[in-house]
């Protein structure tokens, strides 16, 4: 095949003895090709980095902020190429890619004010007699290089909550994307190549993981930044040494239905939450809680919803839900599935699987054990329980290894209040499902949800050191 698409090593497009042949998501018709970079290749882009952050940490706000809209306006100019490509690769349906790229595109924007907004504080010291006449001022200093690892599900948007903070903190960043969506993300390093990054702050590495892994144990990376699967994530963080660590997992979210929620609200959003994009989501809505009083109604437009969606062709408009990234992921979700009806669990709603396609699954009084409430199923499937009062349904949301986010759907003060204090999450999205995310808001996770904080402030807050000037009188 001809035309390989290059990668980018240190500034410069490069290619591999390593061909990486791109494939489309439920067919697996030939897209491309592309390259997986060598241990070599890391290794150059790695020094890159190291010598490029001598100009970033130098340069100065409006010249980052800058580059930063600049980006932003080359991801809009080439949307429908960009998104066309994540739906062929992944099978997200078309239209949630364009979103997706949209976002994106804001993001960037949005980074480039964090870059002018980059302060710190004035200090008095003379709250004792000793330190009468001093002051001290604090100012955020970039970290160094950055070492970035993304997955497929949202790739562009989970790769740019690496690349604008490290670009708007100052820092280069070595990015290794999914091999699954290695054309699509390619496509956005010449975007920003375009926009002006400087040679050296910005490799974009498909590897394979072995190949990887030397960006966990590599000292000359100051910061580690990984969303993927828990197991992963926690055993790179043991090994990753004295670099700062920020870790973005999985999840089972779950939804409250609260006995004075508006059905109609409700029912727009959870049957997104739990299926959109083939429930290939973090924060996808996995156990929804209702009401007891609530049950009976809700069940039956939760099963009129699921089997409403329409299942097909990612690039066909209207379509609700691709394939999922693969045929043996659909595989194992159906195992999940009959499992969990296999311990006493209620099928009302899909179950069925053709090739690499789910169909919306609703299953009702699977049992606690069960690994479809334990395991973050990553699928278009849910749970549906009921529940008598609201510390019950608190306690059950808490009854997991994991802690995303939580929705809960109500109108009572003290219901949102006593949410907000006993579900042990990293957020609590009230009237609107688990998976709502906008991306300046601080975004992550407790438990084996994760470590730290993604959002463009809180990720630059990781990808920055507090240093203090302290000024004394001369005498």
């Amino acid at each position: 095949m001809t035309n390989a698409q290059p990668i980018l090593v240190g500034g410069v497009w490069e290619s591999s003895g390593d061909d990486l042949v791109a494939r489309a998501a439920g067919t697996g018709d030939v897209l491309g090709r592309t390259f997986l970079a060598t241990a070599e290749q890391l290794d150059r882009a790695t020094a890159a980095a190291v010598v490029a952050f001598d100009v970033t940490k130098r340069m100065p706000s409006f010249e980052r902020a800058a580059i930063l809209q600049r980006i932003a306006g080359g991801i809009l100019a080439r949307k429908d190429e960009i998104a066309r490509s994540m739906a062929q690769e992944i099978g997200k349906p078309l239209g949630d890619s364009l979103v997706e790229t949209e976002r994106t595109a804001f993001l960037f924007h949005y980074a480039a004010g964090e870059a002018e907004r980059m302060g710190g504080e004035l200090l008095p010291l003379d709250l004792v007699a000793s330190s009468a006449g001093k002051w001290a001022i604090t100012r955020r200093i970039p970290i160094g290089p950055v070492a970035g690892i993304s997955p497929f599900n949202v790739p562009l948007s989970l790769s740019a909550h690496k690349l604008a903070p490290a670009i708007a903190a100052g820092n280069p960043i070595v990015l290794k994307p999914d091999s699954r969506v290695a054309l699509t993300l390619l496509k956005l390093a010449e975007v920003m190549v375009d926009a002006g990054v400087p040679e050296g702050a910005l490799s974009m590495l498909p590897m394979a993981i072995d190949v990887a892994d030397a960006m966990v144990t590599d000292d000359r990376f100051k910061l580690l930044s990984f969303t993927g699967s828990a197991r992963v994530g926690w055993d790179m963080k043991a090994r990753a040494g004295r670099k700062q660590v920020v870790l973005e997992l999985g999840g089972n979210a779950a939804a409250i239905v609260a006995e004075d929620a508006d059905l109609d609200v409700v029912m727009k959003r959870l049957v997104q939450g739990a299926f959109k994009y083939a429930g290939q989501i973090c924060i996808s809505t996995q156990r929804i809680l209702v009401h007891s009083s609530l049950a009976d109604e809700l069940r039956m437009r939760m099963v009129a919803g699921a089997e409403a969606l329409l299942v097909g062709d990612a690039l066909n408009l209207g379509v609700d839900l691709g394939p999922m990234i693969s045929e043996q992921a659909a595989e194992k979700t159906k195992t999940l599935v009959d499992e969990a009806i296999s311990m006493g669990g209620t099928l009302l709603a899909g179950g069925s699987r053709n090739g690499a396609y789910m169909r919306p699954t609703l299953l009702e009084g699977v049992p606690a054990e069960a690994r479809l409430m334990r395991e973050e199923a990553f699928a278009p499937v849910a749970t549906f329980d009921v529940f008598d009062n609201l510390t019950e349904a608190i306690a059950r949301v808490n009854d997991s290894d994991f802690g995303l986010q939580a929705g809960v759907f109500t109108r009572d003060l003290r219901t949102i209040w006593a949410a907000f204090e006993g579900l042990d999450v990293g957020a609590v999205i009230i009237n609107d499902v688990p998976g709502y995310r906008i991306d300046h808001m601080p975004y992550g996770g407790v438990k084996d949800s994760g470590l730290g904080r993604e959002g463009v402030k809180y990720a630059i807050e990781h990808m920055t050191e507090l240093r203090t000037l302290v000024i004394s009188p001369e005498s």
